[in-house]
Formats: C-alpha cells, structure tokens, sequence
C-alpha cells in the first residue's frame, strides 16, 4: 500500500472517529466568507458612519464622531426615514390583509392540481424580471394606463380625480403618487408574506376550528381567538420580508411615486453625487437597527419556526 493511501485512510478515520471535526472543515470555508466579506464589509459600513465630512472642502474627516448620525434628525433627513417606515409598515400591513385570505384558501381548500397552480400563481411574479414588473406597472399606473382607461369606461374618473386630489397620497397620476408606489411595492412582495402564512396555516389543526364552533363560538370569534393567534407566526415571518424589503428598495420608489425620497435614494444619492460616505453610511445603518429590533420581536413571538 503507497505512503498516499495509507494517508488517506488515516485522514478517512480520523474523521471518522471525529465527526466535529469534520463538521468544522466542512462549515469553515463559508464562515470565513461570511466572516470577511459579508459582516466584514458592515464592519466598514458602520466604521464610516462614525466619521463626518467637512461642509466646506468635502473631504471625510476620519475623526470618530456622532456628529453624522445627529443630521439624521435634521428635518429633510428625517423626514426621508419616517416617510420609508410608514410605507414599509404600510405595505406590510397590507401585504397580511390581502394575503391571508389567500393562504387560508391554499391551506385549507385547495388540493392535488390546485394547489399546483396555487404555488405556481404565487411564485410566477418572482421569476420576471424585477425591473419589467416596475416599468409594466408605471404604465399600467399612467395617466393613459389601462386602470385610468377602467374608471373613465366606468364612468368613475371623477372619483379618481377625487382621490389624486388627497395631499401627500394623491399626485398628477397613480403613478407619481404614494399611492402607486405603495402598489407596486405591495404587489412585488406579497409573495414572501403569502407562504410563510400558508405554511403556518397548515400546521393548525382542524379539530381545533371544529371545536371552536362547537363549543358555540362564530365565526369571527373563531378568528380572533384560535386562528389567527396560532397563524400570527406565519404573518410576523412574512413581514420580516417585506417590511426589510420596503426598508431598502430604491428602485420602486425612484420609477413610481413622486419626487420625495426614500431611504434607499438617500444612500444612492449621498454616497453618488454628493460624495457624503458618512451621511450614506449613517442613513444605511438606520434599516440595520430598525430590522434588529424588529427581529428580535419576531423571535419572542416565534416567527422564526414559521421559516
């Protein structure tokens, strides 16, 4: 037997005899990528924000100071972080009403072919282009855009008009309002609130909704009191994905919606044009604190087991 041979049965039953070991070889190369790349650069991200930029010359005074996260609390600043909370609650919030009535139905109804086609339906929008979806939404939202053309052959114009006419939700068309950006955003990541929900759903019992009506309970009760606590799991891990989602989108509201910014145009433009590393930084920092927190919300409720 060659002095590689018996090499390699050593190596084979020191691993044999030492499955951590194993384990460590096997999980150290992606934990030193993880490590170096991924939290490394968030290690700079967050080093940067601690430094400021000099008003006059522009240049990064690399001198550790809080003096960048205090812009954040400037009016125009703050401002762009609670307009981007608001939607991303917002679209999550209507990202549970719309999607549970539709993973109730796939939990519960639908069986064999349908729900197929209910996993076909729900994932299809994920597989186009995300740009495409945008771009065929800003035309759909449009002064000349099909939904337009609906309330004017209905005889409902007058109501739209009623409705872009409201400050701050309204604009010249759905698609340079909040309202447009708030669609589109929803219809992007109702997806990843739809599942985690369905698959919460199903690990309710049924008996349970038997027993609840027997018991004399309606149906809303039932709801309330035995349906959805049990799937509230699935509706928390849903929006961890798209309230984290809404937080940093920039592409959304920089196609549709108005000119007013959102965090992810903020860390787009300081960190592009304006030349502000520091102020970008401070700004991306911001959905890293709120996702934290919110995080470790989700996982006293047990939103994580509905992963």
């Amino acid at each position: 037997m060659s002095r590689h041979t018996n090499a390699a049965v050593s190596l084979s039953d020191l691993l044999w005899r030492r499955p951590n070991l194993l384990l460590l070889i096997l999980i150290l190369p992606p934990a030193l990528w993880l490590g170096i790349i991924y939290l490394g650069s968030l290690f700079a991200l967050l080093a940067q924000s601690f430094f400021s930029i000099d008003e006059f010359s522009g240049v990064i005074q690399y001198e550790l100071t809080l003096k960048t996260y205090g812009e954040l609390f400037r009016p125009a600043n703050f401002d762009i972080i609670v307009r981007t909370v608001v939607m991303a609650g917002a679209v999550t919030i209507g990202a549970a009403v719309v999607g549970f009535p539709v993973a109730y139905y796939a939990a519960r109804y639908a069986r064999g072919k349908w729900k197929a086609i209910f996993y076909l339906g729900v994932m299809m929008p994920l597989w186009s282009s995300y740009l495409v979806k945008v771009y065929s939404w800003k035309l759909i939202l449009a002064k000349e855009g099909i939904l337009n053309w609906l309330f004017e052959t209905l005889h409902l114009g007058w109501l739209l008009n009623a409705y872009l006419a409201i400050p701050i939700i309204g604009g010249n068309s759905l698609s340079v309002s909040s309202t447009g950006t708030f669609l589109v955003f929803l219809y992007v990541w109702i997806p990843f609130m739809i599942l985690p929900i369905q698959a919460s759903l199903e690990r309710v019992p049924h008996t349970m909704l038997e027993a609840s009506g027997d018991l004399g309970a309606r149906p809303y009760q039932t709801f309330r009191h035995v349906l959805l606590p049990l799937a509230l799991p699935g509706v928390i891990a849903g929006s961890i994905f798209t309230f984290s989602l809404t937080l940093g989108d920039y592409i959304i509201p920089q196609i549709v919606g108005s000119s007013r910014r959102f965090i992810g145009q903020a860390v787009y433009a300081y960190q592009g044009t304006a030349g502000n590393i520091p102020l970008a930084a401070a700004f991306a920092v911001v959905p890293i604190v709120l996702m934290a927190f919110y995080l470790w919300i989700a996982k006293r409720k047990g939103a994580f087991d509905a992963l």
